[in-house]
């Protein structure tokens, strides 16, 4: 059995589908700092997310909810969420886990979460993961 190149040495692109692209626009350029490399109308806003490609697409509606679509690595959650509420994100609050008073949860494994959405109601996360080295 022969070895195959595979896709682990490729950058992964993100999909988004969003229905209010001009608030998606300035939300994930202004609020999270992403940076606009293109629009592809009516297909696709792109974003470049720290050398990884963002397509925001443009939907005429969102697909059902499957819960977090989208998620940054930080190496500090509690001064992300700071910055990020200073831009004015509000971070959700959810009754089945046991969040602290900046809404991080803290998994058994010791990584922490926190969630917040974007304009459309899609779920994203911060999360700090002190084993990954990626």
């Amino acid at each position: 059995m022969g070895q195959h190149a595979g896709l682990g040495k490729h950058n992964i692109i993100g999909f988004v589908t969003v229905v209010d692209v001009a608030r998606a626009k300035e939300f994930y350029r202004d609020t999270l700092g992403l940076r606009l490399v293109s629009e592809e109308p009516p297909f696709a806003l792109v974003f470049e997310a720290n050398g990884i490609m963002l397509r925001l697409g443009m939907g005429k509606e969102l697909p059902p909810a499957r819960g977090t679509v989208l998620g940054w690595q930080v190496p500090d959650i509690a001064a992300a969420v700071k910055d990020l509420e200073q831009a004015g994100v509000r971070f959700e609050r959810y009754d089945f886990v046991k969040q602290d008073e900046l809404g991080v949860w803290t998994t058994p494994t010791g990584a922490k979460v926190a969630w917040f959405k974007d304009p459309d109601g899609n779920i994203l996360s911060l999360s700090e993961h002190p084993e990954w080295k990626g």
